[in-house]
């Protein structure tokens, strides 16, 4: 009897660590992927992950902030599966770092630049080279916008204020913040005169107005590429590339003001 009782509970041993790393391999499979996205995309990647969901029966994780902040998080090691930039300088930067892969790229959406305040103060203007930037803000007002060394909406609004000839005029006014949300944040706040953000921020802030669109061609498209993180490139997330991509999810971007291609 002991030999047979011994011979049991070493069957049951085995059977158990014979099915430990099945059970725990089939647990990972089930972890919603992570995917890094620029901070303009909040809202409607919510959205679209709950549409997902429905669809797949998994819903992704986010990790929102500036392109730039995600980007350098992928080069530090963080793990996604994959990185939604709102610029091309940030995706391409990630493809040079080998940490995402161009061939899954997509370029679904674009945006626009526009000029808020907030709402208690808005007076709509028309902004070109003539503009007279001191006369809008007065004396101690400023600007609100992202980084503009690093922050794609910073960037962008650099380039628009460049190409205008006003960035020498304004420079110093201008307040980078840490993404475009943060700029918002400004505005809403009262913190700040006016603030240079999308279209698709100004729309979703309730305390804030668009007084002025930037004139179209007085900064870069505003596009957002999409890929898989590198060894990443598993069956899921390249359905949940394709997803974010296709029409359930464009007509998610459409509803929140996003220029669908």
């Amino acid at each position: 009897m002991p030999s047979i009782r011994l011979l049991s509970l070493g069957v049951v041993a085995a059977l158990v660590l014979g099915f430990a790393p099945l059970s725990i391999t089939g647990a990972r499979a089930q972890e919603p992927p992570t995917i890094f996205a620029a901070a303009s995309l909040t809202n409607a990647f919510q959205d679209i992950g709950k549409a997902y969901k429905e669809k797949a029966g998994v819903e992704p994780k986010f990790s929102f902030a500036a392109s730039s902040a995600l980007a350098k998080q992928l080069e530090a090691g963080a793990p996604a599966a994959i990185f939604a930039s709102a610029d091309l300088k940030w995706m391409d930067y990630t493809d040079s770092k080998d940490l995402t892969l161009k061939a899954t790229r997509i370029t679904p959406i674009g945006n626009n630049l526009v000029l808020i305040m907030p709402a208690d103060k808005a007076k709509a203007v028309t902004i070109s080279k003539d503009f007279d930037w001191h006369a809008f803000l007065g004396a101690d007002g400023k600007i609100a916008t992202g980084l503009t060394d690093s922050v794609p909406i910073g960037v962008y609004a650099k380039a628009a204020l460049t190409n205008l000839g006003q960035w020498d005029k304004v420079k110093d006014r201008v307040v980078g913040a840490e993404s475009v949300r943060a700029a918002l944040a400004l505005v809403e706040r009262g913190e700040a005169t006016a603030g240079i953000v999308y279209s698709t921020d100004a729309a979703i802030a309730k305390n804030v107005k668009v007084v002025a669109e930037f004139p179209a061609g007085s900064y870069p498209p505003v596009e957002y590429p999409m890929a898989i993180a590198k060894g990443q490139d598993t069956e899921a997330n390249k359905a949940l590339l394709a997803f974010l991509g296709g029409p359930e999810a464009k007509a998610i971007y459409a509803k929140y003001g996003f220029i669908v291609k």
